[in-house]
């Protein structure tokens, strides 16, 4: 995605495997600086299954069935109840190992070394509470469908708290506007020198997905659908904008597998989303501009 915006002060860096920006009316001062890199550095410490030390790791491979909940398990796997009904099982954090056997590994061979498996039911696996998240087995927690947005929301708390005006925190395509409205391209997944339309968004999060962005060898994607192992081949992109942007990044998920668009209907959120042949599909309330 682009965003139109007026001149302020941008900090770029990169955190969780991609490149991020935040602007805001001032130059952020070095504390805060260092409130953002401490909340993206724990975050990536508990929910990366890319790092060997992280919390997600250790209950992968099975050194440890039970680890102090991190601050964000109620509200991101709460959600993924959510999108887990509303798409009939399709999306679930428990997909890291059908990822890893297509390639999409902690070492990122990008090399399959089996053939595609569904992802197990993870209600019968994962349990939280009582400041407890807990294994009954091994298993690999992927919250790919909602963490980034997480982590944008968790970002933009921290920025504004400690800058006045506007705000925009951008997490390579999850991005979240507080204060003047931004004006944002859509851009085409097979294309990216290109848009298939724009939006303006205030005071609100748009994230937005797509197949082309991790993709390698014959076919193969990081979307997957649970049920089955496989890479979904209905939808090349899908956008959305939500109050907040894990919401806006779930439901980018969810559009992906039928369910998405009425699940975005109970939230009143405006979505858009591309087939595999180019065929565009928005919601009735969706107020940008289609090319």
């Amino acid at each position: 995605m682009t965003a139109a915006t007026a001149a302020r002060a941008a900090w770029t860096f990169d955190a969780i495997g991609t490149a991020w920006a935040i602007e805001t009316a001032q130059p952020l001062s070095a504390a805060a600086r260092a409130a953002v890199a401490d909340v993206v550095d724990a975050f990536d410490r508990e929910w990366s299954r890319f790092r060997a030390d992280s919390l997600v790791s250790s209950l992968a491979e099975g050194r440890v069935a039970s680890v102090e909940a991190p601050p964000d398990t109620d509200a991101m796997l709460a959600l993924y109840d959510e999108l887990d009904a509303a798409t009939h099982g399709a999306v679930n954090p428990l997909v890291g190992d059908a990822l890893a056997r297509l390639g999409y590994d902690a070492r990122l061979t990008l090399a399959p070394w089996g053939a595609p498996a569904a992802a197990p039911n993870w209600r019968d696996v994962v349990t939280w509470g009582s400041g407890v998240l807990s294994l009954s087995r091994p298993a690999t927690l992927d919250v790919g469908a909602l963490g980034k947005g997480r982590l944008v929301d968790r970002v933009l708390d921290v920025v504004r708290a400690e800058a006045e005006g506007d705000v925009i925190v951008d997490g390579s395509g999850d991005l979240a506007v507080r204060g003047a409205p931004v004006r944002v391209g859509l851009e085409h997944p097979y294309d990216p020198t290109r848009a298939i339309g724009v939006v303006e968004v205030r005071d609100a999060a748009l994230c937005a997905s797509a197949i082309t962005r991790r993709a390698w060898g014959d076919g193969l994607h990081h979307v997957l659908d649970a049920r089955t192992g496989t890479p979904v081949q209905a939808y090349a992109a899908t956008w959305a904008i939500a109050d907040t942007a894990m919401r806006a990044d779930a439901l980018a998920t969810a559009l992906f597998f039928d369910g998405g668009p009425e699940l975005a209907a109970a939230w009143t959120a405006p979505w858009v989303r591309m087939r595999t042949d180019g065929r565009v599909e928005w919601s009735p309330g969706f107020e940008g501009e289609i090319f």
